[in-house]
């Protein structure tokens, strides 16, 4: 079936704003508003065009200060200009819009089609706000003689959101209640304005913005409707649950809400397990430090935990650091005997997490499901708002972080205990954060958050919304090797990794790394790896926590868009 073509110049697909594109074209076919939009199949037929809005498998390579690899990306690169900047693209709203326009059906036939449609509109604008502030908003499709639309200036961004949200209610009450993998349900729209509105309630708080708390009391109010009622929980199936919830060939709904699918008959696949090696993709130190030990205690209350050889370090921890990370004694999927670390990683930290069969590593060989809404990350978006609420109580967290906890046998977390024991790892990983009776809590729950949901494409916008952008220029350290010399990095008491600054030897048989020209260590011949030492990041706190408007859209707008604070281009608009 053919949709209805944009016979739009490229320049008017990334802006609703050039007033010379034809954005109302009819279709090329026999197919026009007055005989589509009738059924149910040709709703669905539209709609399905929507999810490529949807986040794919890049996500897993977007680096922060967790992760890092060989190509860091244009915010870490600081390499955001005003003429480069990219995604101001509107497309896809058409299309939603357009939908809306022309739908001839009655709300028992189209509802679920609708509520796609509402979810959506609400998805791309929360993408639009989350990268560049305030934006445009519209609900209709615009004529090529809107004049005053097409050059109209940027919507407050509270006015956006809250539209969001209202469509997020829309699709709520518009959506099927049964679980669907690969489609919007109203499950899925709980999920998504409980994140919406945690972004948005975050991204005010901690820039004394107002109406925090109304953002925050809607993600709470979103997110306690989905545990109380979705069904939903935690996977906790098999020897390695966490694991396995990630490297499965067929998303699971009892966890997963919404999974972008993969299949090797319709040759729709993916390089996650490509990327990870061939990009050098490793997690950083300060990472890997937020694991806490089996027992519950912190990590940095180990004796001389900052000068521990790997083996050491990744032993007795939380359970998921070893379903996360390629620890000694690792087994990949379908494989029988145990995989080394052999410092592909940058940092020596490589991740397993959607690694699964050694059949699936080469590029676009890998079918296995990605995960794109779940479970975890409500109850986690459901505990942080409560805590910035100052409402959170023990039975909150026993119905969302414990019960996270619990798939991997984890002590539960006890807020009496968080809020009098603060690691003061988090602290100075997190000098923003509130200073309250709350504080220690909320520094466990980002603790929690940032294990559970990494490489799932949301820490980079955790940053952003904590406003800590300023960690993004630390340095990026990995393993620690307290000299040259042998080292067993699989766990089986014989050394298979030589560390030196001289030339390998001849007799060595196993993996070698030559310091100064494969490794750089911290203290020269000894201490932690420093991927990418020679990479100084700058953060400007003025600027940076939004990309620039393309400073091409400013000028087809006749100057009505603003540009954002800090950045400058050549259009000679104020």
């Amino acid at each position: 079936m053919k949709f209805f073509k944009y016979n739009l110049m490229s320049v008017c697909a990334a802006s609703l704003m050039f007033v010379s594109c034809d954005l109302t074209q009819e279709p090329e076919d026999t197919m026009s508003p007055d005989t589509y939009f009738k059924t149910a199949t040709q709703l669905g037929l539209w709609t399905q065009g929507y999810y490529d809005m949807l986040d794919s498998d890049g996500i897993v390579a977007t680096n922060a200060d967790d992760n890092v690899d060989n190509a860091l990306g244009e915010l870490m690169m600081g390499q955001r200009t005003a003429a480069s900047s990219s995604r101001w693209n509107w497309g896809a709203l058409r299309r939603v819009n357009y939908y809306f326009e022309h739908k001839a059906c009655d709300e028992s036939v189209s509802a679920p089609y609708d509520a796609e449609s509402y979810f959506f509109r609400a998805y791309f604008y929360f993408v639009k706000v989350r990268r560049f502030g305030d934006v445009p908003y519209y609900t209709q499709v615009l004529k090529d003689n809107d004049t005053e639309l097409l050059r109209k200036k940027r919507d407050d961004r509270g006015y956006v959101i809250d539209r969001v949200l209202e469509d997020l209610d829309e699709a709520y009450r518009l959506g099927t209640k049964s679980r669907d993998l690969v489609k919007v349900t109203k499950w899925t729209a709980l999920a998504l304005k409980s994140r919406v509105a945690l972004y948005e309630g975050t991204w005010r708080k901690y820039r004394g913005l107002p109406d925090a708390d109304k953002y925050l009391r809607a993600a709470a109010d979103a997110a306690e409707e989905f545990i109380s009622n979705s069904g939903y929980s935690i996977q906790k199936t098999g020897s390695e649950p966490y694991r396995n919830l990630f490297n499965a060939i067929d998303a699971t709904n009892t966890e997963v809400v919404l999974a972008r699918k993969y299949g090797n008959k319709a040759n729709v696949m993916h390089s996650i397990p490509f990327n990870i090696k061939n990009d050098r993709q490793g997690f950083t130190r300060r990472f890997m430090n937020h694991y806490l030990m089996a027992d519950g205690s912190f990590y940095s209350s180990v004796a001389d935990y900052d000068r521990k050889i790997f083996a050491d370090e990744v032993a007795g921890r939380d359970p998921r650091l070893s379903q996360t990370v390629l620890c000694p004694g690792y087994i990949q999927v379908g494989a029988t005997k145990v995989t080394a670390n052999d410092l592909t990683a940058i940092t020596g930290y490589q991740p397993i997490k959607y690694v699964g069969n050694a059949n699936y590593d080469g590029s676009k060989k890998a079918f296995t499901d990605l995960p794109l809404f779940r479970a975890a990350e409500v109850y986690l978006n459901f505990a942080e708002a409560k805590a910035e609420l100052g409402t959170l109580t023990q039975d909150d967290l026993d119905r969302s972080v414990n019960k996270i906890r619990d798939r991997v046998g984890m002590p539960h977390m006890s807020m009496v205990d968080a809020n009098s024991n603060i690691d003061p790892l988090m602290v100075d990983y997190y000098p923003n954060v509130t200073q309250s009776a709350n504080t220690g809590v909320i520094l466990e729950i980002r603790r929690e958050r940032t294990i559970e949901l990494c490489l799932e494409g949301f820490r980079q916008w955790d940053i952003l919304r904590w406003k800590e952008g300023a960690q993004l220029t630390r340095p990026f350290y990995g393993v620690y090797f307290p000299a040259e010399g042998e080292y067993d990095m699989d766990g089986d008491g014989k050394a298979d990794l030589l560390v030196s600054s001289a030339a390998k030897p001849a007799s060595w048989k196993g993996n070698y790394k030559q310091i100064g020209k494969d490794i750089t260590l911290t203290g020269g011949s000894e201490g932690m790896i420093h991927a990418l030492p020679n990479l100084a990041i700058e953060w400007n706190e003025e600027r940076d926590y939004l990309w620039p408007i393309p400073a091409s859209e400013r000028v087809l707008s006749g100057g009505a868009l603003s540009q954002n604070p800090g950045w400058t281009d050549t259009t000679n608009f104020d």
